[in-house]
C-alpha cells in the first residue's frame, strides 16, 4: 500500500486494474541507480551486479 501514490492509485483494486509492467534494458537499470556512491559494505540481499 505504501507504493500506491507512486502509481496514482487510490486503492489496491485500481492499482491491479490500471497497472502495467514495463521492460527496461540493463543500461536503464544501471542508470536508475545512484551514481558516484562509495559502498562500504554491500547488503547480503541486494546486488547490482
Amino acid at each position: 500500500r505504501a507504493g500506491l501514490g507512486y502509481c496514482g492509485a487510490k486503492n489496491i483494486t485500481s492499482l491491479q486494474d490500471n497497472s502495467q509492467f514495463i521492460r527496461i534494458t540493463s543500461a536503464s537499470m544501471k542508470e536508475s541507480h545512484p551514481h558516484d556512491v562509495m559502498i562500504s559494505r554491500e547488503a547480503p540481499n541486494y546486488s547490482i551486479r
